[in-house]
């Protein structure tokens, strides 16, 4: 298979990835409601999908010992930088998570600019103010300090700079099979949401403990392992900024799920910084050869 056709299955998959995604908050919501709020609900998801994941794991345990550490490492730090972004849900608004999660464009721009060296090309520039624009107007509404609000928007901003970094050191050591990655991405997130748990000192009080097995192991397989081993794989093919912003699908399916089954509001403020961060999405998938990069 030649680099463009690789390139573009990535692509379709990383989009296929970001809309499956968009409708993560509900099992996240629905296991706090089973009484596994916090990181807890979390912990079961990933750990499902740790136990899901190992016979992969195992078969391919020679090819995880002689990887890359930075390539290890880099996994794991992105099941992390999801384990914040899986928690913010229950503190925010499910639309303002997810588009301050999309701030990773600029973290891994900047990343891969001044650490990776990687070029930089005006559309990724045209990309970049868009998305800013769109984030600063939501953020700002009512002349409001364009600064995230409350835990879950902060951790929806952490899970994003978090991501990029892991995107980065994924792309420049990509060494590790998809269910492999898959696997250290679950195990990472399984140690950060304990590290989470532990750390917040409440305990779960589980009302329906068959009900949240059954939804901890069908979020762990279907979002975490199945959808992830994808996304990990097109994440090592595609340039981080990409990545971030072609997983864009997601804040329309977020926004527009969380308002018809959450009777989330999507407001003046949401539409409009939505819109602004949809053409950042455009101006990323604009052909390469149309731009130059810059210095």
């Amino acid at each position: 298979m030649t680099a463009d056709n690789h390139s573009i299955k990535a692509t379709a998959i990383v989009v296929l990835a970001g809309i499956f995604w968009g409708f993560y908050w509900l099992p996240v919501r629905q296991l706090a409601g089973l009484g596994l709020d916090g990181a807890w609900g979390t912990l079961a998801i990933t750990a499902a999908a740790v136990i899901l994941l190992l016979p992969f794991a195992w078969r391919g345990r020679a090819r995880l010992a002689a990887a890359s550490p930075l390539a290890v490492c880099s996994v794991a730090l992105g099941g992390v930088a999801f384990v914040l972004y899986s928690v913010g849900f229950l503190y925010g608004r499910v639309a303002v998570v997810v588009i301050l999660f999309f701030l990773t464009p600029l973290w891994s721009t900047l990343l891969g600019r001044f650490v990776m060296g990687w070029p930089l090309t005006q559309s990724r520039v045209l990309a970049l103010i868009f998305g800013i624009a769109g984030l600063a107007w939501m953020l700002g509404a009512d002349g409001a300090t364009p600064l995230p609000q409350g835990p879950g928007e902060w951790l929806g901003l952490a899970s994003g700079a978090l991501w990029a970094v892991a995107t980065t050191g994924i792309r420049s050591r990509a060494s590790l099979a998809p269910p492999d990655a898959a696997f250290v991405f679950a195990a990472g997130a399984t140690v950060g949401a304990l590290c989470f748990a532990l750390g917040s000192g409440h305990r779960p009080d589980v009302t329906h403990i068959g009900q949240a097995v059954v939804m901890a192991v069908v979020a762990g397989g279907l979002w975490w392992a199945l959808s992830m081993a994808g996304l990990l794989w097109a994440a090592a093919r595609l340039e981080p900024a990409r990545v971030g912003i072609l997983l864009m699908a997601e804040v329309i399916v977020g926004a527009v799920s969380a308002a018809i089954i959450a009777n989330e509001p999507i407001g003046q403020a949401e539409l409009i910084g939505g819109a602004l961060v949809l053409c950042a999405g455009i101006c990323e998938v604009w052909p390469a050869r149309a731009t130059k990069p810059l210095g």
